[in-house]
């Protein structure tokens, strides 16, 4: 699934090529036909991410609202558009550019009454200027693990596993020790970073979370080769040696997804 940055940069890039101009919406499925009848030829006015969520901005208070789930594709083109393929769910294009949206979790239009209610439910978002202190709040009171909590997206909006595992291993801080036992130094120090990689994340489009004395030009290591890009410390990196100790990165699964680390870098 797609973690916030991404989804952070497709709202950045939806307002770079559609931003203040008219588009033709379509649904070459079928599933969103009413939705983009009623948002085709209008002005696409904002846009903007929320966590894992994107929502596209028209006259009238209305939104689109994406969350593309673990197998939503949004890709972009230039004009002229070829035929869409009969799984595109939408198609938005003007005469420069146009954007398909394949499997979404979901596609749907909301009102401004609608979209305040998801917000309301989402936790602060490191991309949006938040300061953490809603999440701490709940944090500093649970039980759960660290881990799990910087999963829940009630808790913190937009983080999903690589950002997890990068920035518990990045502040040595072991992955099951309680919400409640960490201190608020300890967790300012967590958000301030979130917010600096996941910056980073949207400015480069990859997630890169090693430091530069640990970079493969720095340490005279391999480049990191994975379908997901980007330089790492224990993400799926599973038995390989720790860039710091060298001690083995482990894994294992909480709460349906798998959990990276290193106990030598961080200890229990």
């Amino acid at each position: 699934m797609p973690e916030g940055h991404t989804i952070h940069r497709l709202a950045a890039d939806h307002l770079s090529r559609f931003g203040g101009r008219a588009v033709r919406a379509t649904s070459p499925q079928g599933k969103f036909a009413d939705g983009a009848a009623l948002v085709d030829g209008q002005v696409m006015e904002t846009a903007e991410a929320h966590g894992k969520h994107l929502f596209l901005g028209f006259p009238g208070s209305t939104w689109i609202h994406i969350h593309l789930g673990l197998f939503g594709k949004l890709g972009f083109g230039t004009a002229p558009a070829p035929p869409p393929a009969e799984t595109v769910r939408l198609r938005l294009a003007d005469t420069e550019a146009y954007a398909d949206l394949r499997g979404p979790t979901t596609c749907a239009l909301l009102t401004d009454g609608d979209k305040r209610a998801i917000h309301a439910r989402l936790g602060p978002d490191p991309l949006r200027g938040d300061d953490g202190e809603r999440a701490w709040r709940r944090v500093s009171r649970s039980r759960s693990s660290v881990a799990a909590l910087l999963m829940d997206q009630k808790v913190v909006a937009g983080v999903g596993n690589v950002y997890r595992a990068e920035v518990l291993f990045r502040h040595g801080i072991d992955p099951y020790r309680a919400g409640r036992d960490l201190t608020r130094t300890e967790w300012d120090a967590i958000w301030a970073d979130l917010a600096t990689l996941m910056r980073e994340g949207v400015r480069n489009n990859r997630i890169d979370t090693v430091r530069p004395e640990h970079t493969p030009e720095a340490m005279g290591r391999p480049p990191r080769v994975d379908d997901h890009g980007g330089e790492v410390y224990v993400y799926r990196r599973t038995g390989m040696p720790c860039h710091i100790c060298g001690g083995e990165v482990r894994t294992a699964g909480l709460a349906a997804r798998n959990l990276f680390w290193c106990p030598g870098c961080q200890p229990g």
